[in-house]
């Protein structure tokens, strides 16, 4: 890592904010646990709606329970999450297939209340990092074809 990367590492974990470089996550996870920031990933890989999104994240911060479906819900549960961490937290949003229609409506929306929870952390004395590793669009569904969501073959 050059030192300018370093320097604008340094400068996320103070600041918090959108860490652009998914390709580099090691960087990141190393430097943010060592500077006390709890390290999350939200498994988006089978999300196909906002609403799969928000479980996925409520699984990955380990919200005690459930909110609505909507983005204000989401950053109550960021925000009270943030206010849990004595330094911060980092979020990833790991194979968001951000190119999937219910997706792609709401995607302005879903990164406003993440840039509106880093003010939150900033305002608080901590730092909120988010990643998303994006996973382009699902397959389209196929008539007659029923897919096991599960791991485990049937």
């Amino acid at each position: 890592m050059s030192k300018a990367e370093q320097a604008a590492l340094r400068k996320l974990l103070e600041r918090g904010g959108e860490y652009s470089q998914s390709d580099d996550l090691e960087a990141l996870k190393a430097a943010s646990v060592q500077a006390g920031l709890v390290w999350c990933v939200a498994d988006c890989e089978k999300a196909r709606s906002w609403s799969a999104v928000f479980r996925s994240t409520v699984k990955a911060v380990d919200f005690p329970e459930f909110f609505s479906n909507g983005f204000d819900g989401l950053y109550d549960c960021l925000c009270d999450t943030l206010l849990d961490q004595k330094a911060g937290l980092v979020l990833v949003f790991s194979k968001l297939h951000s190119a999937d229609p219910a997706i792609v409506e709401e995607d302005e929306r879903f990164k406003q209340v993440l840039g509106d929870a880093v003010d939150f952390a900033k305002d608080n004395g901590r730092a909120f990092i988010y990643a998303i590793i994006h996973a382009g669009r699902h397959a389209e569904a196929i008539p007659g074809v029923v897919h096991s969501w599960s791991d485990e073959p049937s």
